[in-house]
């Protein structure tokens, strides 16, 4: 592990002569219940030494640096210059994978509270500040038909992308599909209007913003409330294109399903604009050290950290995606 993490240590260094490099990459990422291991009253009992997944500080440690490695790998020649994460327990968990791994020379900053979930996972963004320089943060809450529920907020915010322009970001972890698909829907459809709210609010301030709306939707590009967004909006989904190969992050029953994904505006699109991006800047990071054979259905699927109760030590159930955005200037 010493060896490892020297190696990530050397490569940061490394990269840092890539500072002006044209792209910016951010990369999104379910990293499916990053939790500490310290019972102080957490929401899930069951990620404790003593709870039912036995989760230790070890265990901890080896998710945490396996995170980091990950995204060290998305990027081709300096790391991300955002990265929206989801299913993280608290801010703990947050600074240990930016301050205590190789991550550390890139000196992101946290912007991330704790909500209300049932299970205690929230949404979070992490940046460089030399390269985006943040004007404005929010967290967005998201009533659920049954006031009784509980979801995750929608983080907001707002920022400057190397002195040329200015993007709004949405990062997203909408209801799962628990109980149904059509039972559930109503959730997914409460946590779209929420979000088309916000964005309508920008759209009426700045006609010609640059939004960036990422997470895990629990829904493909191809489902209607998806695609509820870009309804009358000047948005479009980058990774339609994907989901119509079939291709995704997340493996059930032998499909793969692309339920993480990125919606950019149009005037992002614009190659007369000082940054822009397309359908074929985004990716699906799918690294083999993410994989692990499915001797189920056969093909491979992501690597997660338990499989049932039974720890595997991978990392995650989804894999991450990338969106690239290019400088003209």
């Amino acid at each position: 592990m010493k060896k490892i993490a020297l190696i990530f240590y050397l490569l940061l260094i490394s990269l840092g002569c890539y500072a002006q490099k044209r792209d910016a990459l951010i990369v999104f990422w379910n990293v499916e219940n990053y939790f500490d291991p310290f019972d102080s009253g957490k929401k899930d009992p069951a990620f404790t030494p003593q709870g039912a997944n036995h989760w230790t500080w070890r265990r901890f440690i080896a998710k945490r640096d396996a995170l980091a490695k990950t995204l060290i790998a998305t990027g081709l020649d300096e790391l991300p210059v955002m990265v929206g994460l989801c299913e993280v327990g608290n801010r703990f968990v947050l600074e240990q994978l930016v301050r205590q791994t190789p991550l550390a020379p890139a000196a992101y900053r946290i912007i991330h509270r704790e909500g209300s979930d049932v299970r205690g996972i929230n949404v979070a963004l992490l940046y460089r500040p030399d390269r985006f320089r943040i004007l404005l943060t929010r967290f967005l809450g998201v009533n659920l038909p049954d006031t009784t529920q509980r979801t995750r907020e929608i983080v907001y915010a707002k920022g400057v992308l190397d002195d040329l322009d200015t993007l709004h970001l949405f990062v997203n972890h909408w209801p799962s599909k628990m109980g149904g698909a059509k039972a559930s829907l109503p959730r997914r459809i409460a946590a779209a209007q929420r979000l088309c709210i916000s964005i309508d609010s920008v759209f009426l301030l700045h006609p010609h913003a640059n939004v960036v709306v990422m997470g895990d939707f629990n829904d493909t590009p191809l489902s209607k409330v998806v695609q509820s967004l870009s309804k009358g909006r000047p948005l479009q989904n980058l990774s339609a294109p994907l989901a119509r190969k079939k291709l995704g992050t997340i493996r059930y029953r032998g499909r793969w399903e692309l339920i993480d994904q990125f919606i950019v505006s149009e005037n992002l699109l614009n190659k007369e604009e000082p940054i822009l991006t397309s359908s074929l800047h985004f990716s699906i990071f799918s690294a083999p050290f993410l994989l692990i054979r499915d001797e189920k259905y056969l093909g491979m699927k992501p690597f997660r950290t338990y499989l049932g109760p039974r720890y595997q030590g991978g990392i995650s159930d989804h894999l991450p995606v990338i969106l690239r955005i290019e400088r003209n200037y």
